[in-house]
């Protein structure tokens, strides 16, 4: 590759291989630039620091998950029904990653750990989409809140076991699901919305 044809999406999709390769520990923007076939410094030219790097592909891959929840949250129709959409689609997303990859999902959640300012715009920018079907169910007096922002962040935090890597080990346990939907209970109820009927989730095979 010229340094002239260069782009920063071609520089992140390398820092991914790498980092796949070596490890958040060993990968370096040395490693990068090797992939690339060009010098460390053109890559320095696009990513001022192996930090700011680091955290662009952090970004990345967080928005691999915000992206398509955003298209939930887009959606017309029924608030309570979409807004278990939007979890359920979050929710699956994040059992995905840490069956489709394990390692690979440690090596993206030791970035985000490290990247707590990435971190903190992801998070605002989910606790948004919910916060836009809450107040779109309060509108049409499905939801009884007067706060959409301050219910939606409060239902983000209540599920927080569900979808923060910091609990993914205990994604798997057999009582996972059903605890979610006894969490979803008080959700629904919380909002002022009547629970339907507890349904079974669809596991995702890990093989």
């Amino acid at each position: 590759m010229t340094e002239a044809s260069l782009t920063p999406e071609r520089i992140l999709e390398a820092a991914e291989d790498v980092l796949r390769r070596f490890g958040p520990d060993k990968a370096t923007v040395v490693d990068v630039a090797r992939a690339l076939d060009v010098s460390h410094g053109s890559v320095y030219r696009h990513f001022p620091s192996k930090a700011a790097l680091r955290d662009a592909v952090a970004a990345r891959w967080l928005a691999r998950i915000s992206g398509p929840l955003a298209r939930v949250a887009a959606e017309t129709g029924p608030a309570p029904a979409r807004l278990r959409r939007w979890f359920d689609a979050l929710l699956a997303a994040k059992r995905r990653k840490v069956s489709g990859d394990p390692e690979l999902f440690a090596t993206y959640s030791r970035l985000v750990m490290d990247a707590r300012d990435v971190v903190r715009g992801h998070v605002e920018a989910l606790v948004a989409q919910v916060a836009r079907i809450v107040a779109d169910g309060a509108a049409r007096g499905e939801f009884q809140v007067d706060d959409p922002q301050g219910a939606a962040r409060a239902v983000f935090d209540a599920t927080a076991r569900f979808h923060n890597p910091a609990h993914a080990g205990e994604w798997s346990d057999p009582g996972t699901d059903a605890a979610f939907e006894g969490v979803w209970a008080l959700v629904l109820k919380g909002l002022g919305a009547s629970a339907p009927a507890p349904r079974k989730r669809t596991r995702v095979s890990r093989s």
